[in-house]
């Protein structure tokens, strides 16, 4: 008999129970918690009803790791909190410890090792990003490579509360935005039309499935040289990149027209004020890996303006709202161009009043 254990087979029905896989405690607590409190940024303690107390250590990691770091974090799990770990949305790590006496050697393993412990409160959160070169089928540049970068310059903000409130950094690869609306966000900016190659468009690419993919219907069927082909009526085109995927022949992505722009004012969350789409701060940056020194100082003009103006528990997007923005470009020093502009004949009055939210 083969006494090897066998790996848990998938779920293919959709999110699988989780609660089997919480901690004893937080699974005998669950919905009884009394009370809360952060004891140092990184750290948070939590009172349950029943007089239990179990406290949350948080770390920040790449997302994307290598089977020798998964093993490291395990091993630390196991030493100190009883093998009970959970990675959050931003990817940070966080290990769940019943005994106090724990939590400060948890920490100090935890820099020693190379995981800086932060992330809660007003601070700069681990920057959420999407798959980037690694994965994503439409790439415009490395997301992880645009964090490390980054996270390396604001790794004091993170291991601090100093921020009027917490501040959430997204990256997208591509114009489409999978990481999401951010207090700061940085995004692919496609600056030309798609250049397709005729030759092998009928050989790669189901046209109609190109043509159905365009947001702003810009592609249409065409015949050139004798061939099926696509093209594309620049007039109308966003330079989205959403029909590269599909057909790889449309290609979007080169070193003169792919650059980086700068969002700020987005959030998810209804705390306080509802939830906003970010907006233009920043176009046309260079992408300029592998450190994009660009980008870093003009993130770091708009935080330390946002962090010496912003008043307690002020969203960037509420202190942008509250200042207005000619005083924002007044503050931080970045410069108003065409780019903020919105004179897209496509739209109604503006690209934002195609959903309406209603509170």
């Amino acid at each position: 008999m083969d006494e090897r254990v066998q790996p848990r087979r998938p779920v293919e029905t959709g999110v699988m129970d989780p609660m089997p896989l919480i901690h004893p405690m937080m699974r005998a607590n669950f919905g009884k918690w009394d009370w809360h409190d952060r004891l140092r940024p990184g750290v948070l303690h939590h009172m349950a009803k029943s007089g239990d107390e179990i406290w949350t250590v948080r770390a920040g990691t790449q997302r994307q790791m290598d089977v020798h770091t998964i093993r490291k974090l395990a091993d630390i799990a196991d030493e100190y909190a009883e093998g009970h770990v959970r990675f959050t949305t931003r990817s940070n790590i966080e290990f769940m410890v019943t005994d106090v006496a724990k939590v400060n050697p948890l920490i100090d393993k935890l820099t020693a090792s190379g995981f800086p412990v932060g992330g809660t409160g007003n601070s700069v959160s681990m920057i959420s990003h999407t798959q980037g070169w690694l994965h994503c089928d439409i790439p415009g540049t490395d997301a992880s490579g645009v964090v490390k970068s980054l996270m390396d310059t604001l790794h004091k903000e993170f291991i601090q509360e100093e921020m009027p409130n917490r501040v959430r950094i997204t990256t997208s690869c591509c114009q489409i935005n999978c990481g999401g609306q951010g207090d700061i966000a940085i995004n692919v900016q496609y600056t030309k039309p798609p250049k397709i190659d005729h030759d092998r468009v009928a050989n790669v690419c189901e046209r109609p499935a190109v043509v159905a993919r365009c947001p702003v219907a810009a592609i249409r069927p065409a015949m050139v040289n004798g061939k099926p082909s696509l093209e594309v009526d620049e007039n109308k085109c966003i330079c989205c990149g959403a029909c590269y995927p599909p057909c790889p022949p449309m290609q979007i992505n080169s070193d003169d027209s792919t650059k980086l722009a700068i969002w700020v004012g987005g959030k998810h969350s209804n705390a306080r004020s509802k939830p906003t789409f970010h907006k233009l701060a920043v176009a046309g940056l260079p992408n300029n890996p592998p450190r994009w020194p660009e980008v870093e100082e003009a993130v770091m003009k708009i935080l330390h303006a946002y962090k010496d103006g912003g008043k307690d528990f002020e969203r960037v997007g509420e202190w942008i709202d509250r200042i207005g923005w000619p005083k924002f470009f007044d503050v931080t020093g970045l410069a108003f161009t065409k780019h903020h502009i919105d004179d897209w004949h496509g739209a109604r009055k503006s690209l934002n009043t195609s959903m309406h939210i209603h509170f």
